[in-house]
């Protein structure tokens, strides 16, 4: 089953891309394992009260995947996915993406024990990932 809000529109969440330039002068991006489906995903989160969009899109970054960074304040584009509840229904969500470069990735992070990271090329992420929308992004992000 598929709900949406009330009004009918898809239940909107913030997320950040995050990369980085390798020695090789090429961008790479990190991917995060989901919780539950543990499919590769990129971190992200419903918004925060008392935070901008793209400072809770920081946050999710740094409690999923321990990463600090210059986060972008305009939106790189927007995908969509069926998020499952732990009710197990499903709500089509809406994610405004932030580009985040990574400065720093810590050992330690709230969510370390939860999930797994990778740094992929910008190909490689988008092979890797379900959602067509995010792959899709992924690719038109990551053309520098």
């Amino acid at each position: 089953m598929t709900s949406l809000d009330d009004d009918g529109e898809p239940r909107r969440q913030v997320g950040a891309l995050p990369f980085r330039f390798g020695r090789d002068g090429k961008p790479k991006v990190l991917l995060v394992t989901s919780r539950e489906s543990r499919r590769w995903v990129i971190p992200k989160g419903w918004p925060m009260k008392g935070r901008k969009p793209f400072e809770a899109a920081a946050r999710e970054a740094y409690e999923e995947a321990g990463l600090r960074g210059a986060i972008g304040k305009r939106p790189i584009g927007h995908y969509l996915y069926q998020k499952r509840l732990k009710n197990l229904d499903a709500v089509q969500c809406q994610v405004k993406v932030f580009p985040l470069k990574v400065r720093k990735q810590l050992k330690h992070f709230p969510e370390e024990n939860q999930r797994d990271l990778r740094w992929f090329t910008p190909a490689e992420a988008a092979e890797a990932v379900t959602e067509p929308g995010l792959a899709a992004l992924i690719r038109t992000a990551c053309r520098w």
